[in-house]
């Protein structure tokens, strides 16, 4: 009995060192992650400072509206008042902002990254801008010895929550390991595309052809239903058939077709109709600068901008079904 016992001891002595010393090696190991910068904390960005979170860095961030902070506050985020305190306790930095001169201000502006920036910082940008910006960004942030890069995101609020954003990333090409580790822990993809701009170019392409399909599935869609088909038949049928796309499987834009998508919940959420009216005029202005022909393109430009002027702004850009419906009276 004696015997019994002292195995029985000795064998919860060995589990709790173990224990313990598997406890100490996680503490090292997550010690050991510096600190990450965030600027932007909206749809996209605040999940994304959310994977950062659940991976073990310790995130400084901020945000031009503050109540925007106070979930990853909540969290264990240190919050500052503006970017350029960010930089001035991090050297590794990601900003998510809506547009081009969101993305001037909050680098070169009077608050802005730069002001604060130390030499070595890693600068990476996750927003949709002209490319020339993200060139233009990078030129400012080497003659203070630091390095930008741009690195745009696809797949949406959902991917975004669920670590699983796709990646295009362009700058320094011995500088993407070390984004490649950041952006690792918020998205299942992380693509090299080239030098500085090239994700940018690589993301306004995609929006280019996603506004399209999305177009092109809403009226496939109406025209069904008008011919009396069911959608979620419709959309069966279309998923299994040629005409698939993510459009029509993944996010389809007819109410009651599909769960969890903005479609099913009043077109909330998502991907705002702005922010792609916004991404296919990028897509416009380097088409023209190019002098690429991109006659569909143009017409989804027109179509999104024609939706923001009728009150479709703030809705997910796939209330371009419920647009087309209601310009035909239904």
């Amino acid at each position: 009995m004696r015997v019994l016992c002292s195995c029985l001891c000795l064998k919860v002595i060995l589990l709790c060192r173990f224990a313990i010393a598997a406890l100490m090696i996680s503490t090292r190991s997550m010690a050991s992650k510096t600190q990450v910068g965030f600027v932007g904390l909206g749809n996209m960005g605040n999940p994304m400072a959310k994977n950062l979170l659940k991976n073990g860095y310790p995130v400084i961030a901020t945000d031009v509206f503050p109540e925007s902070c106070k979930e990853i506050q909540e969290l264990g985020a240190q919050i500052v008042d503006n970017p350029a305190e960010v930089a001035d306790k991090a050297d590794r930095i990601i900003t998510m902002l809506p547009s081009s001169p969101n993305v001037i201000d909050v680098y070169t502006g009077p608050s802005g990254i730069l002001k604060k920036v130390k030499k070595g910082s890693l600068l990476i940008d996750s927003s949709t801008i002209d490319p020339a910006v993200s060139k233009e960004m990078a030129a400012a942030a080497e003659k203070l010895g630091a390095v930008f890069m741009d690195a745009p995101v696809s797949g949406g609020v959902g991917a975004a929550t669920s670590g699983k954003l796709t990646f295009m990333v362009g700058g320094v090409e011995e500088e993407f390991t070390a984004a490649k580790e950041l952006l690792s822990c918020m998205g299942a993809n992380v693509v090299y595309c080239g030098q500085v701009g090239t994700g940018q170019a690589a993301k306004i392409c995609n929006n280019m052809l996603l506004a399209i399909g999305m177009i092109g599935t809403s009226e496939t869609m109406n025209l069904g239903i008008r011919l009396g088909l069911d959608p979620k038949l419709l959309a069966q049928i279309l998923n299994m058939s040629s005409g698939r796309c993510w459009s029509s499987d993944t996010y389809n834009p007819v109410p009651g077709v599909m769960e969890g998508v903005p479609s099913g919940n009043n077109y909330q959420g998502g991907f705002g109709t702005q922010l792609m009216a916004k991404d296919l005029g990028l897509a416009q202005n380097t088409a023209t600068n190019t002098k690429t022909p991109v006659p569909l393109g143009s017409l989804a430009h027109q179509i999104y901008r024609m939706m923001c002027a009728r009150g479709y702004a703030s809705k997910d850009f796939s209330s371009v079904f419920q647009f087309l419906r209601e310009e035909e009276g239904q």
